[in-house]
């Protein structure tokens, strides 16, 4: 699997640099995202720009992603899909449950609003 992995303060973002997320990468993201959670990540911008096309075992390593993520509190953002990925989490009805958005700056500013609102609810 080709991919980068920029890590910030509040964020890593993990830039998927394969067409396909298909059987043959999915359990290579699934083990990254887990080993970055590990490491005490807390928040994961995964950006899909260069993936064309995605079946469902990558639909289910976009799964667990989101679900070890915020079973901690944390948020995972996936951002510049391609029509082909938006439209199968579409009719998978997994768009109102994972968050997505267009750009990666976009997903940067949602992991820092993100980190705002769980500070204020934890100083309530």
């Amino acid at each position: 699997m080709k991919y980068t992995i920029d890590k910030q303060d509040k964020y890593s973002l993990l830039r998927l640099h394969e067409e396909k997320l298909d059987s043959s990468i999915a359990p290579h993201l699934k083990s990254e995202m887990i080993t970055l959670h590990a490491e005490g990540v807390l928040n994961i911008i995964l950006d899909l720009a260069e993936v064309k096309y995605t079946d469902s075992s990558g639909l289910s390593a976009l799964l667990v992603g989101n679900r070890i993520l915020q079973e901690d509190g944390g948020i995972f953002i996936l951002a510049s899909l391609s029509e082909h990925t938006m439209k199968l989490i579409k009719i998978s009805q997994l768009d109102s449950v994972l968050n997505i958005l267009l750009t990666t700056d976009e997903a940067i500013d949602a992991v820092f609003m993100h980190e705002i609102e769980k500070d204020l609810k934890d100083g309530e």
